[in-house]
């Protein structure tokens, strides 16, 4: 698992203000923030190309609040011209999941344990996968996501968040 930095200052600010305030035009430069993390992974061999990203899933009501999935915004534009990469929305999340703000690490497991569901997009079987997301506190989507596309018979190399909290 890797993060582009802490989840804190000005990277905190801008990934709260994209998400939570409507400040969509931030998603550009995240966006480039994350293509130069995916390039670094890629040049320093931990990633090969034909690549698949898969955003982590996000919950279908903050994504509508949201004016979309900001992740999914992210990693398609971090992505934008390359056809040695795609995005795949491969995972989707249950109704149920409730907002993990201000969870503890083991109620964030309970929370998401059995809500993070495939879509019917599917991955290259060939392709090597990375799992993308905004913030990793715990690690609890990360390893839900990574169980569910193991299980579905997909390989992930690798896990990249803008942020680490």
């Amino acid at each position: 698992m890797f993060a582009l930095g802490r989840y804190a200052a000005a990277r905190r600010r801008a990934i709260v203000a994209m998400k939570d305030r409507g400040r969509t035009d931030l998603s550009a430069p995240l966006a480039r923030c994350l293509g130069l993390g995916i390039h670094r992974l890629l040049v320093w061999g931990l990633l090969d190309v034909p690549l698949t990203i898969v955003p982590a899933p996000t919950r279908s009501w903050a994504a509508r609040h949201r004016g979309g999935d900001p992740v999914t915004r992210i990693a398609t534009l971090a992505t934008a011209g390359d056809s040695d990469v795609t995005v795949v929305r491969a995972l989707r999340m249950k109704a149920l999941a409730r907002d993990s703000a201000g969870l503890g690490s083991a109620a964030r497991e309970r929370n998401i344990a059995g809500r993070v569901l495939l879509t019917r997009r599917r991955v290259r079987p060939d392709a090597e996968v990375l799992l993308v997301d905004d913030i990793v506190t715990t690690g609890a989507t990360s390893c839900e996501s990574v169980r569910i596309l193991h299980g579905a018979g997909v390989r992930v190399s690798a896990v990249l968040a803008l942020a680490a909290a």
